[in-house]
């Protein structure tokens, strides 16, 4: 039976700024690579806050700095985050990234640590995240309308189940959801190549178009500048090409079946950019996985839909990542890390209309509190894009 979404609802934390999360993290996020000690040590003294290690933060500059300042930035004012605990070597950049997320309304405190040394900025900090934790314990979930739910995607390990099987699984369920009036992203702008035309021509106005076609030229001259011969081990990756996508335009094709046949894109953003309204977006951003897992948690997105071939392990720590597969082989061997079996697809024992409502069942479980398969297994994987080289 089709899923009625005019009558769904799904039970969410009512943050400050309005807008709805479907996790309750209290976050101990720091601003550079110096500060990871100390941020991993509040977590460790505090069970049940979660660090954000990451490799960066020192001698970025221009575009690549504003880029990692709206990455944290976005990080902490994702819903599925109650609250943030920010530590940095020095107190100018801590300040910056505290009153950006501060901007929602949701509680946020920063450290430095240049002045008072570690043992006393993971003292300080300890006390905060532990009154921001009991804090955070006490909230309760409400039952909200499903145009609350922002819902992005992306793929991995692809093969040719995932262009016939998994990705037309997620376009099924994204045309219903567009339908809906629900707010949806997809992004992956180098496996676009050689299907952007497709996408262009999905774009509601001219301007849009103009936007879209702008970003897939600005990441395919980026490519084109630094590549040597050619894209080899990296689109289509060796994986793809043992799964059977032997070309990039394969692989594209494949991609853009997660889109579905009714979406149309309402707008184009830049890297972790925050969508202005409902429908659904397109953000430029790089295939890697654990990459654009990261930019559609900073951009605001609450759930993800991450349809796999092969088998991808991908998670991350504040944006449950759901993982479905047509793949009879894969559900087998790596059942652990699938949340929803659509294999039926090719034993012609489902539909796609059955398959599409299966993973929105999922997404309404996942919404209102099931652990997804890599929360569960502890797959966090937090990685920023980054640029340019350092300063």
């Amino acid at each position: 039976m089709a899923v009625d979404l005019s009558k769904e609802m799904f039970h969410g934390y009512v943050r400050e700024n309005g807008r709805v999360g479907v996790r309750n993290h209290v976050i101990i996020l720091p601003v550079d690579d110096l500060s990871n000690a100390a941020a991993e040590a509040v977590a460790h003294n505090i069970k049940g806050v979660l660090a954000l290690p990451h490799p960066y933060g020192r001698l970025q500059f221009g575009a690549d700095l504003e880029l990692h300042f709206r990455t944290l930035i976005g990080t902490g004012c994702n819903p599925n985050v109650a609250a943030v605990v920010v530590i940095g070597i020095e107190e100018g950049w801590t300040r910056r990234i505290v009153e950006g997320i501060a901007s929602t309304g949701k509680p946020v405190i920063g450290f430095g640590i240049e002045g008072h040394g570690d043992h006393e900025t993971i003292r300080r900090a300890s006390h905060a995240a532990r009154e921001y934790l009991q804090w955070a314990s006490e909230l309760r979930r409400e039952q909200r309308p499903l145009v609350d739910l922002w819902v992005s995607t992306k793929c991995g390990e692809s093969d040719t189940t995932s262009g016939c099987g998994a990705n037309p699984t997620v376009g099924n369920a994204f045309d219903k959801l567009y339908g809906a009036g629900l707010t949806l992203l997809f992004g992956e702008t180098t496996e676009l190549t050689g299907g952007e035309h497709l996408v262009a021509a999905r774009c509601r106005t001219p301007e849009i178009r103009a936007k879209f076609q702008f970003m897939f030229d600005r990441y395919q001259e980026l490519v084109n500048r630094h590549k040597t011969n050619d894209l080899s081990e990296s689109q289509p990756t060796k994986g793809n090409i043992a799964g059977g996508l032997t070309t990039i335009e394969e692989k594209a094709l494949g991609n853009i079946q997660k889109i579905g046949r009714k979406c149309l894109i309402d707008g184009v953003l830049d890297k972790a950019e925050e969508p202005t309204g409902p429908g659904l977006w397109f953000m430029d951003s790089s295939s890697a996985a654990a990459e654009m897992v990261t930019l559609c948690a900073a951009a605001g997105f609450v759930v993800h839909f991450f349809p796999t071939g092969q088998g991808n392990v991908i998670g991350n720590p504040i944006l449950p990542v759901i993982k479905l597969c047509a793949n009879p082989r894969t559900v087998r061997t790596m059942a652990e890390h699938v949340d929803v079996d659509v294999s039926g697809l090719l034993r012609r024992e489902m539909n796609p209309d059955q398959a599409g409502d299966a993973l929105i069942e999922m997404m309404l479980r996942t919404a209102n509190g099931r652990l997804t398969a890599a929360e569960a297994l502890g797959h966090r994987e937090f990685v920023l894009t980054r640029l340019f080289e350092s300063a």
